[in-house]
């Protein structure tokens, strides 16, 4: 028999970090360590775009994690996706509301014990992702898993719940040189070169998932052995693209999902001699763009009932059409939760099964909101089409809740359904990062909705990376100028 663990005698209890269900869950996840002879822990956390990020433990010392949490370089969070440091650490104050990590301190992870899993490609080793404090026990207030949980309980106090289902594309190519020179090194590195496991452009072909068979059975077992709820694999439009799909679960489940799914597509793939990218349009030949689709519904929080489900003579219920309207409303200035990536704004194009305007439609896959509803059709949902894979999920689910319910706390009305997506007078999404960051200052939504010092602070790491942008010189300018001028 395993003796007593005791957790409840730390720095984490005394604070309330973890409730008495989730003391109780992590005393079995630490009995279970005992006895499945792990040697080591992946202590992980999303940092603040999607990326997971953390620290390996010998599996001995996981007692300690749930009773202290573990210190973590708050640096961490203040990073684009080069991987610099984009705020001023070394002054008196880093600014917008995250003052405290001045001086390249630590901040601390406390682990969720729900979302323990042993890895199936890396046996040896278990795996905990974690919510991110300050040293004195306070959330961080840009937290990824905090922030999306503030947008559910706001919902679920109005009675109601969010259902939601994700449809995932991305690519997996063959690795030809990994690009491992002390010259390719980096912020960022130079890309691996690649070539196609398939060719692309006969959406659903068997021959085409048969040639992908050997990569989507091993992702597919990983994920099913994670417990991932995974519904479909699929040989998508684009050379060696792929999507999976996963079934209906709650927002906080499925943003988990994703960090997991996201990490084992890029890991098993890298194991195998492969190179897995969720980018949104890799600069490849014959390339096309991945998406990111969230099938989303509203259920009555007791009951469970659809709200989106409708009766008698309606088309859309009031939930449905005030929801659909609170998304569109604040689709553009959502544009940099859903679609965080210089690369994302060139999947907004006409006539490609992506959104370039912002709009619904019924069953249309060229509009933004694709509404799934008939009546006696207990899955009636809506598919918003608008995000990049390579989103944050917890900012990007939040953005979906807020969004909609403060249409339904309006009681807003979704406009006519259109019926030509690609030659309405809908309003153009946006068509840049820097146009994205900009609707999402100077529109006060999000100040409200989330902070004011949020909005500062996620402006300001993506308004770093769109500098770098506009100041390496690109192939376009090269060929268009160095031989006229």
């Amino acid at each position: 028999m395993n003796s007593k663990v005791e957790l409840t005698n730390g720095f984490v209890a005394e604070r309330g970090l973890l409730s008495p269900a989730q003391f109780a869950q992590a005393e079995e996840v630490v009995q279970q360590i005992r006895a499945s002879g792990l040697e080591t822990i992946r202590i992980a956390f999303a940092d603040q775009h999607g990326v997971v990020r953390g620290k390996t433990i010998v599996a001995s010392q996981v007692e300690g994690i749930f009773r202290n949490g573990v210190p973590i370089t708050s640096t961490l969070l203040l990073k684009d996706t080069s991987h610099r440091t984009v705020f001023s650490v070394w002054g008196k104050d880093a600014g917008h509301g995250i003052s405290e990590l001045t001086g390249a301190g630590d901040v601390l992870l406390v682990p969720d014990p729900a979302t323990f899993r042993v890895l199936p490609w890396s046996s040896h080793s278990g795996w905990l992702l974690c919510d991110v404090y300050f040293k004195d026990g306070r959330p961080f207030p840009f937290g990824s898993r905090h922030i999306l949980r503030n947008a559910v309980s706001r919902l679920n106090q109005r009675g109601m719940d969010m259902v939601c289902g994700l449809e995932v594309e991305f690519y997996v190519f063959r690795l030809d040189d990994p690009r491992l020179e002390h010259g390719d090194g980096g912020m960022p590195g130079n890309p691996p070169e690649t070539s196609l496991i398939s060719h692309g452009y006969q959406y659903l072909t068997e021959a085409r998932y048969d040639s992908l068979e050997f990569v989507m059975d091993e992702l597919r077992r990983a994920c099913q052995k994670l417990g991932m709820p995974v519904r479909s694999m699929e040989a998508e439009f684009g050379p060696s693209q792929c999507e999976f799909t996963f079934e209906p679960d709650s927002p906080m489940n499925h943003a988990d999902t994703m960090m997991l799914f996201r990490s084992t597509v890029k890991q098993v793939c890298a194991r195998m001699g492969l190179h897995a990218t969720f980018m949104c349009r890799p600069k490849v030949e014959n390339g096309m763009a991945s998406g990111w689709h969230l099938h989303q519904s509203i259920v009555d929080l007791e009951s469970r009932r659809n709200l989106f489900m409708p009766e008698g003579d309606e088309l859309l219920t009031p939930t449905a059409s005030a929801w659909i309207a609170g998304l569109l409303d604040h689709a553009a200035e959502s544009c940099i939760l859903t679609t965080p990536t210089v690369n994302g704004y060139k999947r907004y194009q006409a006539f490609q099964l992506a959104p370039d305007r912002i709009q619904w439609g019924r069953d249309n896959k060229g509009t933004m909101i694709r509404a799934l509803i008939a009546h006696g059709d207990k899955a009636s949902r809506i598919e918003n089409r608008i995000a990049e894979p390579a989103a944050n999920p917890y900012y990007y689910f939040a953005s979906q809740i807020l969004s909609g319910l403060d249409g339904i706390e309006r009681h807003a009305k979704a406009p006519e359904p259109v019926e030509t997506p690609y030659d309405s007078d809908a309003r153009i999404l946006p068509t840049s990062l820097i146009a994205a960051i900009e609707a999402f200052e100077a529109n006060g939504f999000y100040k409200t909705a989330i902070s004011g010092d949020f909005v500062s602070y996620f402006s300001h790491i993506k308004r770093a990376e769109w500098s770098r942008y506009l100041m390496t010189v690109s192939e376009w300018e090269q060929r268009e100028y160095f031989s006229l001028f």
